[in-house]
Formats: structure tokens, C-alpha cells, sequence
């Protein structure tokens, strides 16, 4: 490819964790892929080497063709800290903490600078351009919704020193979204802060099982600990403030608890990670999930009044929490709500690309709209099954569609693996474990023999678009997974396996043009059963990251209970 009139932007999300990359010619999207794809390593934070080589190969150019790295952090921005840190004396709760609070964000503010520099290292020609967290998860969240103006929402845990951000976003002409920053709040006011906190002593691990303790909420009596939670997050007029009482200031160093004696105390003792799940744990984890809807649904009506929008996108860590966005879908707030789907951080490498290639005064963007299969392809694999002697590869004569969608009928349990890589942590039917949901006791043998994770977990419905109204009170698309949603006695009766203990599911629906296989799939088994829904499930076991690659499909199905893979038009079993 001649590059000398083109710009070759390479955005990075790396040396913190969910390391990803993508990539910008001219301001066309031609992919992005998580490193944990490709390296197996869940949650890297590696510099995204395997990825970075496959999207140069896909371009077809070299290092040296890249004209610029945008980096999804801004490490000057970290001294932004220090004032706020300054009036944080005025509490006792917070005075041990302080100065090493300061040494903390300095010393990550200059280690950014640092490592900004060590990628631009890596592609001679080109200029680094650190964005500011936020400002990624803003500009990919609007851009990936193809709307022509929205609210825009981002809750996460930390970016620089933000943690809150409304913004007001507008198209000023196609492809050129246009974002101005109407509010904003700063650690140590930080809901994915708190939501970690409780996770890491409820014994699950911080920034990975945050879903397992969503899922036990449905499970607890929010009441126990509704006082507890009340006075710990405050609302305030435009956000809500965090009482330190409960949950000390962020340091950025080890050493430092997240939570107080006192919460422990009016709580429980940390639970150890193999110890039994009793009913406080399910209480506490209630009683956090109700308060982290109220304060997204604050938040959220925040949004609305300030940018009187219609429409909402929401990004960040926080907007993987698909109860709390379900529940601004049903108040009504705005008329459609939007989560890309990778919300979180590893889906900034598109932000940050997107964001320096239009602050550069670059062509409009185009590929990022609605784009979610956006990684490495395998096509025609060769399946080497020398390390898996129990594996078989098998011919299929019939229909691709309506084999898998027979051995579904049959209640057989079955990876898939075809196309481009999804983006971000669900599986939208390119990686994917599917099943009958109306086989009894699936999902006790996925959870107990296939993904090995705890009982209580629930799995997702995929329905095809026109027949979600059947079984789902959603009432919008929900292309990526993103959104609980109610449901109706029709699913209540047909598809018990995928509704939650709190009456809701956490759907995908699917047309025809998003993924012409899976509709294909879902009509085939509707065909059979009557039923156009199935159960959807990603492509790996737990704390392993979804398999990118045909080796790693492999040894999924090796390693687990599934009963056969289909891999790019091969049917694979034991």
C-alpha cells in the first residue's frame, strides 16, 4: 500500500489492563482485536503485540506507515488530582491517605508520559497523541451508535482523575462527531471504584468478576444493607459523592484497603474465594446492585436535563452492567439508549484512534458505526489435531444452518466459531456457546461441565429481532448484548432456562443484515421447536478469555463439555 498521502492512525489501549488495538486509514476502521484473542492471557495488559502485527498485515503496512499512535491516556492529566486531593484534608477518614494519594497519581501521571513515548518509539514516523480517557470512551461510544446527536454517559472507575463524565454530542457533518463535556466528576467519587470494592471482598476478582456479583444480587434482600449503601453514596444535585466513613480515598499503590474497619464491621469479613456463598453475601451484593441503579438512573436524568437529548450513549466499565442500563431503558428517561459493545476499556483504542485522527483535521470516520465483527478472521483453518487425539472433524452435507440448528434441537451443546472476532467481552454470535434453552437442566450443565463457573450465573437469549417482542419487554434492539430486559409470560412459560431470579434476561437481538448465519440459525430452530430463541453463551470457560483463534476453539472443546464445534464450516467432535 502507498501510504504517502494517507493517515495511518493506530489507537492503543495497553500497560493497564484489557490491552487492545485499532486501526484508522484515512479514517475508515479497518479493525480491532483484543490482545487476550491472541495471547490467551484474560485481561492482559501487555503492549497488544499480536494485535498491532495483525492489523499492520491487514492494511498491508508497516510500522514505519503509521503516521500516528493515539494512546487512550493523557498522563498530564493526572495532576488535575492535586486540588481536589488538597481539600480532601479537611476529613480525618481521609488525612493518612493523602500524601500518599499524591505520590500515587504523580507517579502514574509521569509513568504515563513514559510510556506514551515507548510506543511512539515503536513506529519511527509517527506522532504520539495521548487523548484523555474520557474523551475515548465518549468519541467511541457516539461514533459506534451512528447517531446524528445524543447524550453521552461514561461511569467508569478512573480515567486520569475523572470517573463521571455527561457530555452533549452532535454529527457536524457524516463522520465528524463533535463532543463537548457538560459535567464532570473526579475520583474519589467513583461507582466502578465501589462496585470493585464489594466484588474483591465478596471473593471474586476486581476488574474480571464484577457480572458474578451482579448475578447474586438477584438473589439477596436489598434491604439489609439499604441504609448502609444510602449513606455511603450520596446523591448530589448533578452526581453523587462517596462517604469515606465506608470507603477510604483512592491511593494508586498497593497496601491501601478499599474499604473501611466500619464497613466490614456493619457488613460481613471478607469472604474467601472457595468459602460458601451465604446469605449476607447475596444481601450485600443486592444491596449494591440497587444502589448502583439509583445512582446510574440519577445520573442518567442528570444527562437528560442538561443536554435535553432523546437519546443516550453510555460507556465506560460502569455500562457492563446491564441490570443498571435496563433500568433506564424502562424509566423512560430517553427514547433509546445506546452501549457500544466494547464499553470498556480495551473499546478506547477506537476512541483514542478516532479522537486524534479528527483532531488532526482528518477525513470523516467511517466503519465504526454499528461495527462489532471487527477482528481476525480464520477462513479455511487448518486443523492440526495432533495435540486433541480424541477429536474428530466430520463432513457435513446438508445446510450449515440447519445441521447446527438440528443438533441444537437435539439438545446437543455446541461451540461456534466463524467470521471476524467480536468486539468486546460478549459473545455476538461469531464465538459463541449455543443451546436449546428449552432442554431441562441446561443450564446447570453449562455452568457445572462447560464454562465451570458458579451455579447462580444465568446465560443470555439471542431472538431474532422480530419476535422479540414475544418473549422480551425490552422494547429496542439490543444487537450487543448489552441490556437486561423484562420479560413476558410467553418466556416465562417456553424459555424458563434464561430468565433471571429477578424476572429479567440480558438479550441479543438479531436481524438478518447483523449476522446472516445466526438469523439463519434462529429461523432453522424456530422451524423445529417453535421457538426462536436460543441460548448464547461466549466461546471459552471460565478465566480464559473468548477463544480468537482455531487452536484455542479447540482446546475449548477439548477441555469442556461441549459436545461438538462447528469451526468455519467444520463440524468438530469428541
Amino acid at each position: 500500500m502507498t501510504t504517502s498521502a494517507l493517515s495511518a492512525v493506530l489507537g492503543l489501549c495497553s500497560f493497564t489492563h484489557d490491552s487492545s488495538a485499532a486501526l484508522l486509514i484515512d479514517g475508515e476502521l479497518i479493525g480491532f482485536v483484543e490482545e487476550e484473542r491472541l495471547s490467551q492471557t484474560k485481561h492482559t495488559k501487555d503492549y497488544p503485540r499480536h494485535a498491532v502485527q495483525w492489523l499492520l498485515a491487514e492494511a498491508g503496512i508497516t510500522a514505519a506507515d503509521v503516521t500516528t499512535v493515539a494512546y487512550n491516556f493523557h498522563g498530564p492529566s493526572y495532576l488535575a488530582a492535586f486540588p481536589d486531593t488538597i481539600r480532601l484534608l479537611r476529613s480525618a477518614d481521609n488525612r493518612r491517605r493523602v500524601l500518599p494519594r499524591v505520590a500515587g497519581f504523580t507517579k502514574v501521571g509521569l509513568r504515563t508520559v513514559q510510556r506514551a513515548r515507548v510506543l511512539g518509539r515503536r513506529f519511527p514516523r509517527a506522532r504520539v497523541w495521548p487523548v484523555p480517557h474520557h474523551r475515548t470512551h465518549q468519541m467511541y461510544a457516539f461514533a459506534a451508535s451512528g447517531w446524528d446527536s445524543a447524550a453521552v454517559l461514561v461511569v467508569d472507575s478512573l480515567g486520569e482523575t475523572q470517573t463521571t463524565t455527561i457530555a452533549a454530542a452532535r454529527q457536524c457533518a457524516p463522520g465528524q462527531p463533535r463532543l463537548h463535556t457538560l459535567h464532570a466528576i473526579n475520583d474519589p467519587a467513583s461507582l466502578g471504584y465501589v462496585y470493585g470494592a464489594v466484588t474483591e471482598h465478596l471473593g471474586w476478582r476486581r476488574g474480571d468478576e464484577e457480572g458474578t456479583v451482579m448475578a447474586l444480587a438477584a438473589l439477596g434482600d436489598p434491604g439489609r444493607f439499604r441504609d448502609l449503601f444510602t449513606r455511603a453514596i450520596r446523591l448530589s444535585p448533578n452526581g453523587f459523592t462517596l462517604d469515606p466513613a465506608f470507603f477510604p480515598i483512592r491511593v494508586l499503590s498497593s497496601g491501601y484497603p478499599r474499604l473501611s474497619p466500619r464497613f466490614l464491621a456493619e457488613t460481613c469479613p471478607s469472604r474467601h474465594p472457595q468459602a460458601p456463598i451465604g446469605e449476607v453475601h447475596r444481601d450485600l451484593a443486592a444491596a449494591l446492585q440497587e444502589r448502583t441503579d439509583a445512582v446510574i438512573l440519577h445520573l442518567a436524568s442528570s444527562a437528560q436535563t442538561l443536554t435535553k437529548s432523546r437519546r443516550l450513549c453510555v460507556g465506560g466499565g460502569v455500562a457492563t452492567n446491564c441490570v443498571s442500563i435496563g433500568r433506564i431503558i424502562d424509566a423512560g428517561i430517553f427514547e433509546e439508549v445506546f452501549v457500544p459493545p466494547a464499553p470498556g476499556d480495551a473499546g478506547t483504542a477506537i476512541g483514542a484512534a478516532a479522537a486524534a485522527h479528527l483532531d488532526e483535521g482528518g477525513r470523516p470516520l467511517s466503519g465504526i458505526a454499528g461495527a462489532c465483527y471487527l477482528g481476525p478472521c480464520f477462513p479455511d483453518p487448518e486443523l492440526d489435531l495432533t495435540p486433541w487425539s480424541d477429536l474428530t472433524v466430520h463432513h457435513v452435507s446438508e445446510d450449515l444452518a440447519e445441521h447446527l440448528a438440528e443438533q441444537l434441537a437435539r439438545g446437543r451443546i455446541v461451540g461456534l466459531f466463524q467470521g471476524r472476532i467480536e468486539a468486546g467481552p460478549r459473545a455476538l454470535g461469531n464465538r459463541s456457546i449455543l443451546a436449546s434453552p428449552l432442554n431441562d437442566g441446561v443450564v446447570y450443565r453449562l455452568n457445572a461441565t462447560v464454562k465451570f463457573r458458579e451455579p447462580f450465573r444465568p446465560f443470555a437469549p439471542m431472538v431474532l429481532a422480530d419476535r422479540a417482542a414475544d418473549y422480551f419487554t425490552l422494547g429496542q434492539d439490543a444487537p450487543f448484548m448489552s441490556m437486561a430486559s423484562g420479560v413476558t409470560d410467553l418466556a416465562r412459560a417456553q424459555i424458563p432456562a434464561v430468565v433471571h431470579a429477578n424476572e429479567t434476561a440480558r438479550l441479543q437481538t438479531v436481524t438478518k443484515d447483523q449476522n446472516p448465519f445466526m438469523y439463519a440459525v434462529l429461523e432453522a430452530f424456530a422451524r423445529r421447536t417453535g421457538v426462536p430463541v436460543l441460548i448464547n453463551t461466549s466461546l471459552n470457560v471460565k478465566g480464559k478469555p473468548i477463544c480468537g483463534t482455531p487452536q484455542m476453539a479447540l482446546d475449548c472443546l477439548a477441555s469442556s463439555g461441549l459436545d461438538a464445534l462447528l469451526i468455519e464450516g467444520k463440524w468438530v467432535t469428541k
